[in-house]
């Protein structure tokens, strides 16, 4: 297996491709890439900035050169503090994803593993995330448990 290493602008196309691939395993459907033409300059913007809030672990395809094999990205964020938490940082993991033709051989880890890393450098508290019951073993594993969350989302 290959390492994981941090993502840089010149893997953004291939970040977003990853995350269509998370999209679709979750969401099924249609699958629509029709905004990532306008997603990529954000992307390369964030993944080059290596001092902010926003990162991708990625694992090389060794098969097809600058293609990427599996992904997991994150944000740490300030929340107010609170017992366990006082300084208010919190990782929030997102768009875990594996090319289908690598899945099963610990490269989706090896990515999770290494943000997991990069939070605690920056000091989070917790991570949260969003798990497929596919992909439930892999966090629990990790030490990640459910949690009674009353989410809400409004879409603006």
């Amino acid at each position: 297996m290959n390492p994981a290493r941090r993502a840089n602008a010149a893997d953004a196309a291939e970040v977003l491709r990853l995350r269509q691939v998370m999209i679709d395993s979750v969401h099924g459907g249609d699958p629509s890439t029709d905004w990532h033409a306008e997603s990529l300059p954000t992307v390369r913007r964030k993944l080059a900035d290596p001092d902010g809030n926003f990162a991708a672990f990625v694992v090389h395809d060794p098969g097809r050169p600058g293609a990427l094999a599996a992904l997991a990205a994150g944000t740490v964020e300030y929340r107010i503090g609170r017992s366990g938490n006082p300084h208010g940082s919190v990782g929030q993991l997102f768009s875990v994803a594996t090319d289908p033709a690598h899945r099963r051989r610990g490269h989706a880890r090896a990515c999770v593993e290494a943000l997991l890393d990069w939070f605690r450098e920056r000091g989070a508290g917790s991570v949260d995330l969003n798990a497929s019951a596919e992909a439930e073993p892999l966090y629990a594993s990790l030490g990640f448990v459910r949690k009674p969350d009353p989410s809400m989302r409004l879409t603006l």
